[in-house]
């Protein structure tokens, strides 16, 4: 008998480089040498550039021909569904194309109602390009500034083989014209991103490509079963990462789903790192066997995962603002993050050393659908507020704990300063935590109000009084600092 997979134990699945024994990274390294060898013993003493730890959120973005249909069934988060169902009822929209290759799915019966049992999935490359001509990267790259964002990745290439940069290395199985985009999306979004203060990053499927591998996937088994390794593929993979960096100049490189075994990996990292000292890569670069040898990673990439403690090594959750990362027509409010929960989910999230990775998926014509963009900029007003709570922080001796009356807080340090996130609505101008530090003078600010409440330390409460009650808000940043 089977049961729905937990949160804890889908963070084990997230990457392969999580399933088979990855290690964190950060206690096995040494100082980071000023030049690196082009294999793993060298790459493994690359460290974490300090922008990464400071920057605390990212904006994925899932875009290709997925979101012509734009469709999948909104059965639930990933790692709350039980793999048995979750396949054939993928509510991944950027799993279309495997989503219809499944007989007797919802995706099947939805295609062929709507676009004809003949019309093939790459067709649907005409009037991606057709809507990208009306496509403002401007205006997608503002939308991401005014959320907070310090970094975006952009998908470049997902497991459908299309590639959002009319890339000069040819794919054999695909027809012409159904290759890739025709405007630049890859270095247009990267120059405006660069243009508005912001780092670029790159997801490449490197390990899942179904225009080289077509069989479908409806097991968990099949998703590393299908990881292609032959030479053909590593080659293709290598000179697709090779001229991505040549090209574009990106400080991330974001792989998914394994890496072939033939590939010459260890040379790119190598030359990646000699020429861009504040880049980093991800935990997804692993082979995808059991027994592999080890790779390297930067930090880690649970999905849809929290971590329950202060980690020593360095994470970054990602998640849809809905089920799927890419656009899905058919979600609703219903399935979408709340405001005040997005917020808190960032908290913690920072609270115990990670970083959130938070999906953004176009329509075709790179309009990032409403009920998305008022969650981006809900977080944005909300982190030009307490966002010194936020950016530039560490952990604290501890990440959790609450008020006298019950509220959940996160805890924060930058230099000598403690954050308390509070994470609701104080019920008095009364504000009591639990410290466990000797009785002291402490002074304290609320982010972004201009009153000045009086604190106290004894035996190890810390209490708060406020001249007047806080505005209503999804969260509330107290700056803590000895008097």
């Amino acid at each position: 008998m089977q049961s729905r997979l937990s949160r804890r134990a889908f963070m084990a699945a997230a990457g392969a480089g999580a399933i088979y024994g990855c290690g964190n990274g950060s206690d096995q390294r040494s100082a980071t040498s000023g030049h690196f060898e082009p294999n793993w013993e060298s790459i493994r003493t690359h460290q974490v550039p300090q922008w990464y730890d400071d920057a605390k959120l990212g904006i994925f973005v899932h875009w290709g021909l997925y979101s012509v249909p734009a469709w999948a069934t909104p059965t639930g988060e990933l790692g709350e569904i039980d793999f048995t169902h979750w396949f054939a009822n993928n509510p991944y929209a950027e799993w279309y194309l495997n989503s219809l290759r499944i007989d007797g799915s919802p995706t099947q019966e939805h295609h062929r109602k709507t676009y004809g049992e003949d019309f093939d999935y790459m067709d649907f490359a005409p009037q991606f390009n057709e809507a990208l001509r009306a496509w403002d990267p401007g205006a997608m790259a503002g939308l991401f500034a005014d959320a907070g964002a310090r970094y975006v990745v952009l998908t470049t290439k997902h497991h459908d083989g299309f590639t959002l940069w009319p890339s000069e290395i040819e794919n054999p199985n695909l027809p012409e014209g159904r290759r890739s985009t025709d405007r630049d999306v890859v270095g247009e979004l990267t120059a405006a991103i660069k243009a508005a203060q912001m780092r670029m990053g790159f997801y490449y499927s490197g390990g899942l490509d179904w225009s080289f591998n077509p069989e479908p996937i409806d097991t968990l088994e099949k998703v590393w079963g299908t990881i292609i390794h032959t030479q053909q593929f590593a080659d293709y993979a290598d000179a697709h990462w090779r001229e991505l960096i040549a090209k574009y100049d990106p400080t991330i490189l974001w792989n998914d789903i394994g890496y072939p075994e033939q590939a010459d990996l260890a040379q790119i990292v190598a030359d990646f790192y000699n020429t861009h000292p504040d880049g980093l890569i991800n935990n997804r670069f692993e082979i995808g066997k059991e027994g592999a040898p080890q790779r390297h990673h930067d930090f880690t990439t649970p999905e849809y995962a929290e971590m329950d403690e202060i980690t020593d090594y360095k994470w970054e959750t990602c998640r849809g603002l809905g089920y799927s990362f890419g656009y899905n027509r058919v979600e609703t409010a219903e399935h979408t993050i709340g405001e005040a929960e997005l917020i808190h989910l960032l908290a913690d999230i920072v609270s115990k050393n990670g970083n959130l990775l938070l999906n953004a998926g176009p329509m075709p014509d790179g309009t990032i659908p409403e009920l998305q963009a008022s969650r981006l900029r809900t977080l944005g007003s909300w982190l030009r507020k307490n966002g010194d709570a936020i950016y530039g922080t560490r952990p604290w001796n501890r990440a959790t704990g609450e008020t006298g009356d019950g509220i959940p807080v996160r805890f924060t340090s930058k230099g000598d300063a403690v954050y308390a996130i509070v994470l609701g609505q104080p019920t008095s101008n009364t504000i009591t935590l639990e410290l466990g530090t000797d009785s002291m003078d402490v002074s304290v600010t609320v982010l972004g109000e201009s009153q000045a409440p009086t604190a106290a330390i004894a035996d190890g409460t810390l209490t708060v009084t406020l001249a007047e009650p806080l505005p209503e808000g999804h969260a509330h940043a107290l700056r803590l600092e000895r008097g």
